[in-house]
């Protein structure tokens, strides 16, 4: 093996049991490190390495690496994660190493259609670069081959779903990424949009369309899929619509972002509208508050954080009755530099619905907000009261020893 090679693949490979998270997590940091090595190697001020050397060592990388997640316990995605970045690298590595275009599609083919991990894809349009015109036709003409040898496509699209094998799967996203590839207008809306009757797929043709730098039709899509219906994949559409209009119609983004808001009104969508009124915001900051006021957790959060309004935002929680402990706990982070006493009793509150569980995690929570509250009570005489919840808090949970033990180690009273 070459130098490389031997400094490689030995990170990537490995016969330990990889059932384990623990190990399996720690083999996987290995491997991005050989990702390291591989991706140094392929940067072109590097001349000790030679092009040819990097893509056969990437090309293995690969192949091992695919044996390793196959019998790897890895829900922490460490693994995977390394993979992809292996898969990133190829396409750039066979173009470098002028890998002979008919090799590079044999090599594309039994990835996707022989390989025991079917759950990674590649893209032809990285791959185009080392495949040249020619490569490309000879991979369209290996595709339609396949094609021709799989039964008729189910009917209707419900039993698609169900009954689609991995090879009409494979085809069409390599249809879609040859659409893209030939930055034909039609061939994108017929494989991404389809019949245009789930919001995912308008906002796949409209990423499509941004892909090739055709912003005005990828503009349309999103507006279209933001209108689809009112689901989460119409929400996530109103965001991608949203960041495309400030890119390249920021006369449109107020419009836009008011559209947005009242759809789906919350202190994200209010936060996009103040940005881009900025110093229109007066004109709109009416109609956000009173739309917020029935969500008092998107209100406080917006005054919170968008508004930077301690106050306000303290004033609104009592007001709107905010139920949330977690905004409580970032508010009164925020409103204790203005009134320490007054966000004791909100601590306290929150000490005491953490100490409904048991176990020492939820006894630590509580003693490191015990321990902010004497600090925060020093400084408005409250300290007598602070120690008096603390003792009761003892003597109520005098049966849970454990309780006892963390308090003391915290060193309080």
């Amino acid at each position: 093996m070459t130098a490389l090679a031997d400094a490689v693949l030995p990170l990537i490979r490995t016969r330990k049991e990889l059932y384990r998270l623990g190990a399996a997590n720690a083999h996987g940091r290995q491997m991005h490190e050989a990702v390291d090595l591989l991706e140094d190697a392929a940067a072109p001020a590097k001349e000790s390495t030679g092009p040819a050397d990097v893509y056969d060592v990437t090309t293995r990388a690969v192949a091992s690496a695919l044996k390793v997640i196959a019998r790897a316990d890895d829900s922490s995605g460490i693994i995977g994660d390394a993979c992809r970045r292996l898969l990133r690298l190829h396409p750039r590595a066979a173009a470098a190493a002028h890998v002979p275009p008919t090799k590079v599609v044999d090599w594309m083919i039994a990835f996707q259609f022989h390989n025991d991990v079917d759950f990674f894809t590649i893209d032809p349009v990285a791959y185009a670069p080392a495949l040249g015109p020619d490569g490309v036709a000879a991979y369209r003409a290996r595709l339609a081959d396949i094609e021709r040898d799989l039964p008729p496509e189910p009917t209707p699209i419900a039993d698609r779903l169900y009954l689609l094998p991995h090879e009409r799967f494979v085809l069409e996203q390599n249809a879609q990424r040859l659409a893209v590839l030939d930055r034909d207008v039609d061939a994108i809306i017929a494989t991404h949009a389809k019949d245009c009757k789930v919001a995912a797929w308008l906002i796949d043709t409209a990423k499509a369309f941004e892909e090739i730098d055709r912003t005005d039709l990828a503009i349309e899509w999103a507006r279209e899929a933001t209108r689809f219906g009112g689901g989460p994949q119409s929400q996530r559409a109103a965001d991608y619509w949203s960041r495309l209009v400030d890119r390249h119609r920021p006369d449109e983004a107020v419009d836009v972002r008011l559209e947005v808001f009242r759809r789906w009104p919350s202190s994200s969508t209010g936060r996009g509208l103040y940005e881009a009124s900025g110093v229109g915001w007066p004109h709109y900051r009416d109609e956000v508050t009173a739309a917020l006021a029935a969500r008092p957790r998107e209100a406080v959060l917006f005054a919170l954080l968008t508004l930077e309004d301690p106050r306000e935002a303290w004033r609104l929680a009592h007001d709107l009755g905010l139920q949330d402990a977690d905004v409580w706990d970032r508010l009164v982070t925020e409103y204790a530099a203005i009134d320490p006493a007054a966000v004791l009793p909100v601590h306290a509150d929150i000490v005491r619905m953490t100490l409904q569980e048991t176990g020492a995690p939820h006894y630590r929570r509580a003693a490191r907000r015990l321990k902010t509250m004497r600090t925060l009570a020093a400084k408005a005489d409250k300290t007598a009261e602070v120690d008096a919840l603390i003792a009761e808090l003892r003597q109520e949970n005098r049966r849970r020893p454990r309780l006892g033990e963390i308090f003391d180690k915290a060193r309080l009273p």
